[in-house]
């Protein structure tokens, strides 16, 4: 999996040609939306001459039936074989040469491709991220398959990634965000061309695509660049019930973010989850019911993190590392969702370390 994901979101007001938002002395970030629906957020930095740039898309494992568990991942690997101009791997060499490098992630809620270039580099990066997120070629399908599959062997090999997992299928239940975001390997092999193309048709529409920007950035500059690098119309604009030009794919479909706004909650109860392993030690995660990414809570969240097993002088690692030599690695965390979250937190020890862990952080 190439790797990471962030979010954008705000409300922008109609102007001519995109839209933008009332202007806030508090932030320094500015956002547009464009006639098609795509976001484009900068923030501007006066002391680089570096732009970090990502396309990010409301298309995550959250969002996918059982039926296509993997496919948002699946996906984003295809990104990288190739576009309508670019081979795939005259896609490496263009940001070789730029002196970057491009990469990619799938999360629960969204797909991401991101770089990071020179200013002067910004508008040649932008063109070719644009092509491979809007067209795509889908080459090579059967070897990028199996390197998914060797990618989800590998995962399964390692228990200390595979926890986390364990533990969102606890927290959620059959709720697609107790899922694993990298899929199953029985979809990605049943996967064909046409249900893939499918899958980019529905999931990558303009309205649930956000490009953001930060560095020595433009933004009205960036804007222009995003517009043409923008989706191929496919449709002729139309007129909405309101009288307002909208574009009538934008119109006809609902995209993947409005379609996992409707997904029932999850049911939160007590579970326990086991997967047995033949390891040195035991990956144990204790955890429950978190907040969503907006709520408030969120700063005293991260301020109870960082007493409790975020940092090193955190009450768990000083407890149960420092002092008793019980675990390597033992830290809590929280993965916050658009509805809800996760709260959690880690420990590996070996067996005979166990019952006094447990003990230490249960106190």
């Amino acid at each position: 999996m190439r790797r990471a994901v962030a979010t954008a979101a705000q409300v922008a007001r109609a102007t001519a040609g995109a839209t933008e938002g009332p202007s806030d002395p508090l932030t320094e970030h500015r956002i547009s939306t464009l006639d098609d629906g795509v976001r484009v957020v900068t923030e501007r930095m006066d002391n680089v001459r570096s732009v970090a740039l990502g396309f990010w898309i409301a298309s995550g494992s959250a969002m996918e039936p059982d039926d296509q568990a993997g496919l948002s991942h699946m996906l984003e690997h295809m990104l990288f074989r190739g576009t309508d101009s670019y081979r795939s791997e005259e896609i490496d060499q263009i940001f070789d040469a730029m002196g970057a490098e491009i990469n990619a992630g799938t999360d629960r809620e969204a797909t991401s491709l991101y770089t990071r270039v020179l200013d002067r580099h910004l508008e040649r990066a932008l063109g070719v991220m644009g092509e491979m997120v809007w067209k795509p070629r889908f080459e090579d399908l059967d070897a990028e398959r199996e390197v998914v599959l060797e990618e989800i062997a590998m995962y399964e090999d390692d228990p200390q990634d595979r926890v986390f997992d364990v533990l969102g299928e606890a927290v959620f239940g059959t709720h697609p965000l107790g899922r694993a975001v990298i899929g199953r390997a029985e979809v990605v092999r049943a996967i064909e061309l046409d249900g893939l193309r499918a899958f980019h048709a529905e999931r990558y529409l303009p309205p649930s695509v956000v490009v953001a920007a930060a560095g020595s950035v433009d933004h009205d500059e960036l804007v222009e660049m995003v517009k043409a690098a923008s989706a191929p119309s496919t449709t002729a604009d139309s007129v909405d019930e309101n009288g307002a030009a909208a574009s009538a794919s934008v119109r006809a479909q609902p995209t993947a973010k409005a379609a996992a706004a409707k997904m029932a909650a999850p049911s939160f109860e007590r579970r326990v989850r086991f997967l047995r392993k033949d390891t040195e030690q035991y990956h144990v995660c204790l955890g429950g019911r978190g907040i969503p990414r907006h709520d408030e809570r969120r700063f005293a969240l991260r301020v109870m993190e960082g007493v409790l097993g975020g940092t090193s002088s955190s009450r768990l690692f000083q407890e149960v590392r420092e002092k008793r030599g019980l675990a390597y690695s033992v830290f809590s965390f929280s993965n916050l969702h658009a509805h809800t979250g996760e709260v959690g937190l880690y420990v590996g020890t070996r067996p005979d370390n166990l019952s006094e862990a447990i003990a230490t952080i249960a106190h």
